[in-house]
């Protein structure tokens, strides 16, 4: 199932989620959305505060790429609680693959009514590093009096709704998510994992329907 519902990511279906995302959220360009979720689990034996999180509980993180339908698209579960999202990202295999060129973006291509060629993007919130495929929105500083920034802030925020979307549409197909999971880190990482890959499976099954409900749910 794993190999099915979470595929290595190709060129193609990179530039399919890109079509998906300028279609449904107006955002060229776009591979995925990437976010953090604490998961709380029982605080592990002689960890000391490596699970402490700042919301005073023990948990790990999954930290995911989510594509314009809600799904996930590239997962790295098992960062320390203790940890921010964009801290995680550069210490975890994905953070580094993203370093490396070895995500399999396609090449920057045009954006529409333009002649210039502009990366293939990944986007997140202020938590993480701006980098040449990584966007995040302008500080709020810079943007106040500055209106080609407003927009572009807006447009970013409404284009990372969709991730928050993901996170929650697990959580209530899988209410283990609710409380706190009483296994070690080990196993409640193998239950994060097999939870993402049974909400793709999900995901294919209901997507006009749920994706219908979800989008009415969303504040712009």
């Amino acid at each position: 199932m794993a190999a099915r519902e979470l595929p290595e990511p190709t060129e193609e279906m990179w530039k399919r989620n890109a079509e998906q995302f300028g279609s449904t959220w107006q955002f060229p360009n776009c591979l995925s959305a990437i976010d953090g979720k604490h998961v709380e689990i029982q605080a592990p034996q002689n960890s000391g505060s490596l699970y402490y999180n700042y919301k005073k509980t023990f948990s790990i993180v999954l930290l995911a790429l989510v594509d314009a339908n809600y799904k996930f698209v590239i997962i790295d579960v098992g960062g320390y609680g203790k940890s921010s999202d964009g801290g995680l990202l550069t210490k975890l295999i994905l953070g580094k693959r993203l370093d490396e060129g070895t995500l399999n973006i396609p090449a920057p291509r045009q954006l529409p009514n333009s002649v210039d060629a502009y990366p293939y993007v990944i986007i997140g919130d202020e938590a993480f590093p701006l980098k040449t495929n990584l966007l995040r929105p302008y500080p709020g500083s810079s943007a106040r009096d500055d209106e080609r920034k407003k927009i572009y802030n807006y447009r970013l925020s409404r284009a990372l709704a969709g991730r928050r979307n993901a996170f929650g549409i697990m959580t209530q197909k899988f209410r283990i998510f609710y409380g706190r999971i009483h296994v070690n880190p080990e196993n409640a990482d193998k239950i994060v994992m097999a939870a993402c890959f049974l909400h793709n499976y999900l995901r294919d099954e209901n997507i006009p329907k749920d994706n219908l409900k979800m989008r009415q749910k969303v504040v712009y």
